[in-house]
């Protein structure tokens, strides 16, 4: 990952933006300090594991998260 100052981003914004759409990373820098990181966007899907085994396994809610949110705000409250 290759560090650059604002200035230079500035200055060359569209070819930085040609890198990383290549691969390529960036750190900003502001006075010395990294303030950012430049890079693509995340295009592959995020996969979540399959949770169904467990939410079959677990005992059914005495109550409806309705009534469970509104209980929470009212303790909250008073």
């Amino acid at each position: 990952m290759q560090t650059i100052n604002v200035r230079y981003m500035r200055q060359k914004l569209a070819s930085l933006l040609d890198e990383v759409e290549a691969g390529k990373e960036f750190i900003i820098m502001r006075h010395g300090i990294a303030v950012a990181r430049l890079t693509s966007v995340v295009s592959e899907p995020v996969v979540f594991p399959d949770r169904s085994e467990l939410r079959s396994s677990l005992p059914p809610g005495k109550e409806s998260a309705t009534e469970a949110s509104r209980a929470l705000r009212d303790e909250e409250r008073y």
